[in-house]
């Protein structure tokens, strides 16, 4: 029979084992809802570019193009549940959004012969999401994109390019696309977003291993690349005074190319050939934190 002690830490840890666990396990914290208290999407409706007029332009998604289809994710929905699991023909794939950090990123969850279903464990490391797979049961780090307790501990999911632009961007760009329906099965404000004014102000909800330097605001947003164990982040404040729609620039490496889309506030990477890859846009702090030895872009490197 467990101690007091030892009940009150599992129900504090939302009743996940990390006996296993490849981080500090003092690290890993309640984000104050229980295990499903963020409800994921598993079934997810959707609809027509045309029948969403309840979104406005200026509203942010996360788009992804798989097996030639092309499905819209907006934030205002994913501010509630943080995850919808998905699938695109034979492509099982896990949509995950988390308000702490700002980072939108989408996983093929396709492990061996089975698909994995993701729930919102409700506990965080270093402010950011930790996901669960209902197979096993196994914790999954949302930024570092593998399991870090449970039976799949060290398991790395594949990551698939995804955009965070504007819904009238995205809906320029694929007018036979579809969207996320607002009918999802619970009862949410989709009107408003619950974390209010915070992506706006210095302040963090929880502590992080690795503060960034102050050259940006914490919550300034980023889109950072690894190539060959090597990371660089491009500040979207150095994006806007570079003044290009694209450059190439190197990183581990590989020659890469960044777009720069001014009028959406949009980011994105493509690879020697042209083909988009994935690459992780969120706040300052959180990729900081994540990767302290990253090169920063300066606006000036440009024509170096």
């Amino acid at each position: 029979m467990l101690s007091l002690a030892e009940s009150l830490l599992a129900a504090s840890l939302n009743g996940f084992d990390l006996d296993n666990a490849t981080i500090p396990q003092d690290e890993i914290v309640s984000g104050g809802p229980p295990r499903d208290g963020i409800p994921a999407l598993s079934y997810p409706e959707f609809e027509a570019v045309q029948e969403a007029d309840w979104l406005r332009d200026s509203d942010r998604v996360l788009g992804v193009e798989i097996n030639g289809e092309a499905r819209a994710y907006p934030v205002r929905i994913l501010d509630w549940h943080e995850i919808v699991n998905d699938r695109l023909g034979d492509q099982y794939f896990a949509v995950t959004y988390c308000p702490l950090c700002g980072t939108g990123m989408v996983f093929a969850s396709n492990v061996g012969d089975e698909a994995l279903s993701f729930g919102v464990s409700g506990l965080l490391y270093n402010s950011d999401m930790l996901l669960y797979d209902r197979n096993t049961e196994s914790l999954w780090s949302q930024i570092m994109g593998e399991a870090i307790a449970g039976p799949l501990v060290g398991t790395e999911l594949p990551q698939l390019p995804v955009t965070y632009t504007t819904w009238s961007r995205w809906r320029e760009r694929h007018p036979q696309g579809e969207v996320l329906s607002r009918t999802t099965g619970y009862n949410r404000d989709y009107r408003r977003g619950p974390y209010g004014n915070y992506a706006e102000t210095s302040r963090l909800m929880f502590d992080v291993s690795h503060r960034p330097p102050r050259d940006y605001h914490p919550k300034e947003y980023v889109i950072g690349v690894e190539s060959n164990d090597q990371y660089k982040a491009y500040p979207f404040q150095e994006l806007r005074d570079q003044g290009l729609a694209s450059f190439t620039d190197e990183v581990g490496g590989e020659l890469i190319t960044i777009t720069w889309d001014e009028g959406a506030e949009s980011a994105t990477v493509l690879d020697s050939t042209g083909r988009q890859i994935p690459a992780i846009t969120g706040f300052w702090f959180a990729w900081y934190t994540f990767h302290p030895e990253t090169d920063v872009f300066k606006h000036d490197e440009v024509g170096q």
